[in-house]
């Protein structure tokens, strides 16, 4: 089986991993920058790739070591090519392309959100295509039909925020800081998630797209008023965009005969949602599949993945790939109203 190294910079996260083609993933590593955002609030993208240039040299000697495997022993290299951070997408994709030159390997640049789309693949050999996928991150918030490799259908995207961008903006509002959404979901657990009344944008809409920004300006007006404990509001906003996605995934269910629901991404380590979304699955009659919370959020393990599904089916890239800020998994869906561009 070929071994696939990984390489993924594309947000705040520097990691590394080695895959082969069988599923088996013989190491890898994750060093996050919380710390070194959490002052803004937010990641700041000249710090991040920075960061990245520092650290992702060592973490590709670490994991062959922990593999113990030599560096002429990978059979290809699988990187980041977007979308993202642009200077933090430069940073792998560069260091893939330095690696397949020295070792006359070949490239595949991954989209980002085709690791995510693919992960669910890498733990479970069952999932077949198609699939339909929610897909939900910091910067996007989507449903799609997952048909093959490179090959989806976008039903639905969101008008304005992502779902994660709800999360971290929710808790910084509530003082919880950065990251956001694992915050959220710890002080959610002393709450009562009917205890605000707050709105589900776009639920009984009958069209799937999502919308949070209405929900942040929202949890901003309770805060400011002070009248409900953390907790509830915490309890109370984890369950609106709850119920938004349970919401919008029923509906994208009738655009699809897809026999499986799958659930990926950062947002998609929330375990609330995922007992949610597998209990819409079952009332719908559709198969379920989730990866490990280690998985849903990023991670080089579901490029090496990518790389390999990309490399079996001879998907290889040229030197002149191109770091992309923005690159949509459907590139023919039409632009839906708002900020669509972020499809």
């Amino acid at each position: 089986m070929p071994l696939i190294l990984g390489l993924e910079s594309s947000c705040d996260d520097s990691a590394v991993a080695l895959v082969s083609g069988d599923r088996q993933i013989l190491a890898q590593a994750v060093v996050g920058q919380d710390d070194a955002h959490r002052p803004f609030g937010g990641v700041v993208p000249e710090i991040a790739a920075r960061a990245h240039v520092d650290i992702l040299p060592g973490l590709i000697r670490q994991v062959l070591a922990e593999a113990d495997v030599g560096i002429g022993e990978v059979d290809a290299i699988a990187a980041t090519a977007g979308p993202g951070l642009i200077g933090g997408v430069m940073v792998a994709l560069l260091a893939g392309k330095g690696l397949s030159i020295a070792l006359r390997k070949p490239l595949l640049a991954v989209n980002h959100l085709e690791g995510h789309a693919l992960s669910p693949r890498l733990v479970d050999r069952d999932l077949a295509f198609p699939y339909l996928l929610l897909l939900a991150s910091g910067g996007h918030c989507q449903l799609l039909e997952v048909r093959g490799v490179g090959d989806y259908r976008r039903l639905a995207t969101t008008i304005d925020d992502a779902a994660g961008e709800a999360f971290d903006k929710a808790a910084k509002l509530l003082g919880l800081g950065y990251p956001g959404g694992p915050a959220i979901e710890a002080l959610a657990r002393d709450g009562d998630p009917t205890a605000v009344k707050l709105p589900r944008p776009l639920v009984g809409s009958g069209e799937p797209h999502f919308s949070f920004a209405g929900l942040k300006g929202a949890v901003q007006r309770e805060v400011a008023g002070g009248k409900h404990r953390p907790a509830d509001v915490a309890a109370s906003f984890q369950q609106a965009v709850m119920d938004c996605m349970v919401d919008r995934t029923r509906v994208a269910m009738a655009a699809t005969d897809a026999p499986t629901l799958v659930v990926a991404g950062g947002v998609a380590a929330n375990g609330a949602l995922r007992s949610a979304l597998g209990d819409l699955a079952s009332a719908e009659g559709r198969a379920f599949s989730v990866p490990p919370a280690w998985l849903c959020t990023d991670n080089a393990a579901m490029i090496g993945w990518a790389g390999a599904e990309r490399l079996a089916l001879g998907m290889i890239d040229g030197l002149d790939a191109p770091a992309r800020a923005r690159w949509p998994l459907d590139q023919m869906a039409e632009k839906v109203r708002g900020a669509g561009a972020k499809a």
